[in-house]
């Protein structure tokens, strides 16, 4: 559910953002989301493109996040899902979530809404096709993502394959398996709560002379300020840097920058918004960081592209206006 960055040289670099799914409605074909799911799976057995749902469903973002419980429109006739004996199994407990509904009270926030589910801020306005400067009123009806209680999966006999497709890209199996080692060395450590991670990436942003705005809206639409989190393209942290990546901003900054710190991760990142938006006007380096600023100057923006640098610009409007995703 994450695209790629093709930056400067052709590294390359993945992307997390926060969607939303809507009903289907008549004339099209409709699918229920379930556990495990990936825009890419369903485009994929579909037969139809990651583009063409995000499209269909006007999902916010790239569309990256879709909840088990809920409704995607599908181009034409919904077809019963064929059975795949290469699905990628998630182990351990699932979580999922269903939408329930919530008549607005006097007194009530979106803060207030969310803290009484337990649910973020940013789920319960995409749930609501919403933004953090829409005002809610008593009376009015929302609907709010609930996280329902774990369930072991079943087991399996079938031999478990690697989820190397991602965002309707496949990666050769060596980058796969060292993003898998990359996610477990993450798990066994403790990270800086995403609250830390957003002063962190402030700080380290005004150290190198970058907007910190917009380096908190490349981040958010990355990772949601998530240091734990590995694309099978070995895309790491907060900023979803690749090792190469990497290694381009250790020349930088004179030092090996270690992508599984926290800071390191952040300052990898920061450093190259220094460089593409010192080569180029705001919305170009904000499609560089995605597509390749070579790229994107050979090819244009290509649609995917298009959408995540509006969504990155529109975050950054939000965050110079105090939002903060948090609260």
């Amino acid at each position: 559910m994450r695209n790629v960055v093709r930056v400067l040289t052709g590294i390359a670099v993945p992307v997390l953002a926060a969607g939303v799914i809507t009903a289907g409605s008549p004339g099209f074909g409709a699918y229920t989301v379930k556990s495990g799911d990936t825009l890419s799976h369903i485009a994929n057995r579909y037969g139809t493109s990651v583009r063409t749902l995000v499209t269909l469903n006007k999902l916010p973002g790239n569309g990256n996040a879709i909840y088990a419980g809920e409704v995607l429109k599908l181009p034409g006739a919904t077809k019963a899902a064929p059975k795949s004996r290469t699905a990628a199994k998630t182990p351990g407990k699932r979580s999922q979530l269903r939408m329930s509904r919530y008549v607005v009270k006097p007194g009530d926030t979106i803060s207030k809404i969310a803290k009484r589910f337990r649910c973020s801020q940013a789920n319960l306005l995409a749930a609501n096709r919403m933004r953090a400067s829409d005002r809610i009123f008593a009376g009015k009806s929302l609907r709010v993502p609930v996280k329902l209680k774990a369930t072991a999966p079943k087991k399996s006999t079938r031999k478990k394959t690697k989820n190397n497709t991602f965002a309707g890209r496949t990666y050769a199996d060596h980058i796969v398996a060292q993003a898998d080692r990359n996610r477990a060395t993450l798990k066994k450590r403790k990270h800086p709560t995403r609250a830390q991670m957003r002063t962190l990436i402030v700080a380290t942003a005004k150290r190198y002379g970058v907007d910190p705005e917009l380096a908190l809206a490349v981040s958010w639409q990355e990772s949601g300020w998530k240091q734990r989190v590995v694309s099978p393209a070995n895309a790491i942290g907060a900023m979803q840097v690749i090792p190469s990546t990497g290694r381009f901003s250790s020349g930088i900054v004179g030092r090996d920058l270690d992508l599984l710190k926290a800071q390191d991760n952040v300052t990898a990142g920061v450093v190259l918004l220094d460089r593409l938006t010192g080569a180029a006007k705001l919305d170009i380096a904000v499609a560089g960081y995605y597509q390749g600023l070579g790229g994107v100057r050979r090819n244009g923006m290509y649609p995917d592209t298009k959408l995540y640098v509006k969504s990155v610009l529109r975050l950054k409007g939000q965050f110079e206006k105090g939002w903060n995703p948090l609260k």
